[in-house]
C-alpha cells in the first residue's frame, strides 16, 4: 500500500506518519522510486502500536523509540527482549538506599520473592524496575505508619502470578515473534490501566456489598 492508503487504514495523517518515519518509530517502506515507497500490514500494525503508546500510554517519542529498539533486537532472547523493552518504560525514581524504611522494604521484598518461589525474579532484583517499584511502595507504606504484612503481600503475589500467566498465555497466541513482543509491550501500556480500573470497580462492588451506599 502507498502512504495515502496507510494513512486511511490507520486513521493517522500522512504528516504524522512521515514524522514517525523520521524519528525511527516506523521502519521505512520498500522504495519504488525516489519519491514513492510501499508499505505492508506490518507497517500498519506497528503504526497502531506506536499510536497506542503515545496517545493512550502518554509515552514520549524518545521512550517509544527505546522500547521499540529493544523489541526489534533479534540478537536477544525472548525474555531478555521483553524485559529490556518493559524496563524502557517510565519507572519510579531510585530509592534512597540509606533510608531505614527502604532497607526494611528490601528485606521484606526479598522474603516475599523467596516465599513465592519466584527464583527468576530474585535473579533480577539488582536491575529490575518492578522490584524497585515494590521496594518504594512498601517503604512508603511503612513510613506512613502502615504495614500490609508479609502474609497479605504473599496473597497479592499469588494473585498477580495468575494474572501474569494470563498475560503470557495471550502473548503466545500470536504467530510471529514480532507480534508476540509488540503484544507484550502493548499489554504493559494498556493492560495495567485496565487492571487498575477493574480493581477499583471490584472495590466499589465489594464496599457496596459490605457497607451499602446510604
Amino acid at each position: 500500500m502507498r502512504l495515502a492508503e496507510l494513512s486511511r487504514r490507520s486513521g493517522v495523517s500522512t504528516a504524522t506518519i512521515k514524522y514517525y518515519l523520521r524519528e525511527g518509530l516506523l521502519p521505512p517502506g520498500r522504495q519504488i522510486n525516489t519519491t514513492t515507497a510501499e508499505y505492508d500490514d506490518e507497517h500498519l500494525r506497528r503504526l497502531r502500536l506506536v499510536r497506542a503508546m503515545i496517545q493512550v500510554g502518554r509515552l514520549p517519542v524518545a521512550t517509544v523509540r527505546e522500547v521499540l529498539r529493544n523489541v526489534d533486537d533479534e540478537s536477544l532472547g525472548r525474555a531478555i527482549r521483553l524485559g529490556a523493552a518493559l524496563w524502557a518504560l517510565p519507572q519510579v525514581p531510585e530509592p534512597d538506599e540509606e533510608d531505614e524504611y527502604v532497607q526494611s522494604a528490601h528485606r521484606e521484598a526479598d522474603k516475599l520473592l523467596e516465599t513465592l518461589g519466584w527464583s527468576n525474579a530474585r535473579l533480577l532484583t539488582t536491575i529490575s524496575p518492578a522490584y524497585r517499584s515494590l521496594v518504594v511502595a512498601v517503604a512508603a507504606f511503612r513510613r506512613l505508619g502502615y504495614d500490609w504484612g508479609a502474609e497479605l503481600l504473599v496473597e497479592y503475589g499469588k494473585l498477580m502470578h495468575e494474572v501474569a500467566k494470563l498475560d503470557v498465555d495471550f502473548v503466545e497466541t500470536h504467530p510471529s515473534e514480532a507480534e508476540k513482543m509488540e503484544t507484550a509491550v502493548l499489554g504493559a501500556v494498556l493492560t495495567e490501566p485496565m487492571l487498575q480500573a477493574l480493581r477499583r470497580l471490584a472495590q466499589e462492588e465489594e464496599s457496596g456489598r459490605r457497607y451499602g451506599f446510604e
